[in-house]
């Protein structure tokens, strides 16, 4: 029986899906970014933060066990090394999957999935601005006043009635003005 059982084998025996994986996984480490179908991205996150979060301590076992999944000595050398010092802090939640529409040849839905920390474009709408400190309504900084507001709203008021004293007020009237100037030529 199956019960319970309720992981996506991708259409794949056993040993294709371990091999297949491993490879995107040592493909997304090695890149930081990779395309593929969302079906393929679910399980590359299952299979990849878990050993993102072994690789935070840097152990002769936790590098044996990561190389036992990855199986590629570069992607080892990347991932304890430049990855783990950018995601040290960060509790989980190493990798993004960005949807990117739908493929051509048959329509699979296709998505982007990245290392989090290694986007600058999304890091640098992430760093807060300045904090600011909330403030309640009863003026507790600058209050405007019914004379400052007048004072400033006065010279546009006398501005607006000038526009439309130039502005011609029918559509018909431009018309006859334009061809009036053209006669007079």
């Amino acid at each position: 029986m199956r019960h319970g059982k309720k992981f996506n084998h991708l259409g794949r025996k056993a040993a294709h899906r371990k091999a297949m994986l491993s490879n995107m996984a040592t493909s997304l480490i090695l890149h930081k970014r990779i395309s593929t179908t969302l079906a393929k991205a679910k399980e590359l996150k299952k299979y990849l933060e878990p050993l993102v979060t072994r690789a935070k301590e840097d152990t002769t076992h936790n590098r044996r066990m990561a190389f036992a999944y990855l199986k590629n000595k570069e992607a080892i050398i990347e991932l304890f090394g430049e990855v783990i010092a950018k995601v040290a802090t960060r509790p989980g939640g190493y990798t993004r999957i960005i949807k990117t529409g739908f493929r051509l040849g048959d329509n699979a839905e296709m998505c982007i999935i990245e290392l989090v920390d290694f986007n600058e474009l999304m890091l640098k709408d992430a760093q807060p601005a300045k904090k600011t400190t909330r403030r309640s309504r009863r003026g507790s900084g600058k209050s405007t006043t019914a004379e400052e507001t007048k004072s400033t709203a006065a010279p546009a008021a006398e501005k607006a009635p000038a526009k439309d004293a130039e502005e011609p007020k029918s559509p018909e009237a431009s018309a006859d003005s334009a061809e009036e100037e053209t006669d007079n030529k």
